[in-house]
């Protein structure tokens, strides 16, 4: 039975866009592009495959649909740039069952050019048509918050790009169903260029306060309050927090390479962040050895390894550097988090928690990396014998906050 839209890439940003389609009652199917993660729990799942939402293993299925999205996952590459990999074998398998009429969107993340110079040779080579005359073809910048219930994709504007109007217009019509507001971008590079834009101002805003906290640490100053504060201008500012580094799927940047000149901010950016899981641990190394105990042979308890809360993904967590540092210090390290069942490091197994007070009692450190809702941060405070905040979530003069 054909289907309305298929969603290439059932990863971070795919999983949710056909969580929309079928919640707004688009018939959807799902073609993977490679081993995948996303953050959608097994229960949203299940109700997803009982509202109809079909995994699809025979790509010439992928001929029978009107629309057809492309979220492949584009992780950085050995080079620092994106691996476009997934997003080509997205393009190539599709390519060869397009057919004329079809509307085809690329909503991976990516530098401004793409898809017209990158995608748009691909589909046209595989697949013998013509994009602009025989095909729609256009960009639009997934705008995935995981875990976030206070921005559904209903409420959230969806910006289209496309390679000629007609192609936004069909873009357009597509997500109409999915969200209360369509924006319309002057063309492919423009509605590229929003998603940079948005990934690297987060980036640079967690950058800015990442620095702050070094900085108020030495002037003795608690940044958490100074941020509390602050938020209360109604105009001008908008809060962001400090933490152990920047985890999630949205890399930033800095175009080199690609354009005459570097976003030398974003540059700026990427050192802080990238900084701040060796911070983490030179604080913790100065913490034990401030309560008489090195770091070597010490017992250190990792609490909430996943790059954000109450979810159980893992997608460049600072958990992960933090976890090598102190293990390189000789701290025999453990970690626990409600999510994650199993983790390794460097393709070691860490050891598991299972009754958290009594791990934290039994550590010599506990280090606070995510703030999951499940944590009673009260208790585990008056139980840790050493805590280190990194989130600033802890009752004030509990922990020891990053």
């Amino acid at each position: 039975m054909p289907a309305d839209l298929a969603v290439i890439g059932l990863g971070p940003y795919g999983l949710p866009l056909a969580q929309a389609a079928v919640a707004a009652g688009v018939s959807t199917v799902g073609y993977a592009t490679g081993p995948e993660a996303g953050s959608l729990s097994p229960a949203e799942l299940r109700r997803m495959h009982s509202a109809g939402f079909r995994p699809l293993s025979d790509p010439a299925q992928l001929g029978r649909v009107r629309t057809a999205v492309i979220c492949a996952p584009t992780p950085r590459g050995a080079d620092g740039a994106l691996d476009l990999g997934q997003v080509e074998a997205a393009a190539r398998t599709l390519a060869a069952r397009l057919r004329p009429h079809t509307t085809v969107i690329l909503e991976s993340p990516v530098l401004p050019g793409t898809t017209e110079e990158f995608l748009r040779p691909l589909l046209e080579k595989g697949s013998g048509l013509r994009a602009g005359r025989d095909f729609h073809l256009a960009y639009s910048p997934s705008r995935v918050d995981p875990g976030n219930r206070d921005h559904t994709p209903v409420g959230t504007p969806k910006v289209i790009g496309g390679l000629t109007p007609a192609c936004t217009e069909s873009a357009a019509t597509f997500y109409g169903r999915l969200t209360d507001k369509v924006v319309r971008a002057r063309g492919l590079r423009e509605a590229e260029t929003v998603q940079l834009l948005e990934t690297n101002y987060r980036h640079v805003n967690i950058a800015l306060v990442n620095e702050m906290a070094v900085l108020c640490h030495e002037l003795g100053v608690d940044l958490w309050d100074v941020i509390r504060c602050a938020e209360t201008k109604p105009f001008g500012f908008q809060a962001f927090r400090p933490g152990p580094g920047v985890g999630g799927h949205g890399a930033a940047q800095d175009l080199t390479g690609h354009a005459t000149r570097t976003l030398r901010m974003v540059e700026l950016a990427q050192q802080v962040n990238n900084r701040m899981p060796r911070y983490v641990v030179q604080r913790a190394a100065t913490l034990l050895n401030e309560h008489g105990k090195s770091a070597r042979g010490a017992r250190v308890l990792l609490l909430g390894v996943t790059y954000k809360p109450d979810l159980a993904d893992l997608q460049g967590t600072p958990a992960q550097e933090i976890a090598v540092r102190l293990m390189g210090l000789g701290a025999a390290v453990s970690y626990h988090d409600p999510y994650v069942p199993a983790w390794s490091v460097l393709d070691r197994p860490v050891p598991r928690a299972d009754s958290l007070y009594e791990a934290a009692a039994d550590a010599d450190l506990t280090i606070l990396l995510q703030q999951h809702r499940t944590y009673d941060l009260q208790g585990l405070s008056v139980k840790a014998q050493l805590l280190l905040d990194t989130r600033g979530a802890t009752p004030t003069g509990a922990a020891h906050r990053l």
